[in-house]
């Protein structure tokens, strides 16, 4: 990615990443003819599997009875979801630890 590429989109990688809908609006933003970016499309992809995965797996963990094991699971996706908006901000593209080259080849298909 070129700085010019990371300059272009990191305003649309910072909003991805502030909320599902923020994911949803960065994808359309980013997906204007002339605001293309691989940079943003990167962390399109980080946020938008780190919130599914949240809701998905957070359905799972609400059935449990126990505040450590919920707490635990707030504080795990609390730690990635700063990871990947830090590196947003710092205008890096590397994946979140774990899960982030699984989201980058499952999302493939969304962007550059």
């Amino acid at each position: 990615m070129t700085e010019q590429d990371i300059d272009k989109g990191r305003q649309n990688a910072i909003i991805s990443y502030i909320t599902i809908f923020g994911v949803i609006i960065a994808y359309y933003l980013n997906n204007e003819d002339n605001k293309k970016s691989g940079f943003a499309s990167f962390h399109i992809r980080q946020s938008l599997g780190l919130w599914l995965t949240f809701f998905a797996l957070g359905y799972i963990i609400g059935n449990f009875d126990s505040w450590l094991v919920t707490s635990s699971f707030y504080l795990f996706f609390a730690v990635l979801f700063i990871y990947g908006f830090s590196n947003a901000i710092a205008r890096k593209a590397q994946a979140v630890p774990l899960v982030g080259n699984l989201y980058q080849r499952i999302f493939s298909n969304l962007g550059s």
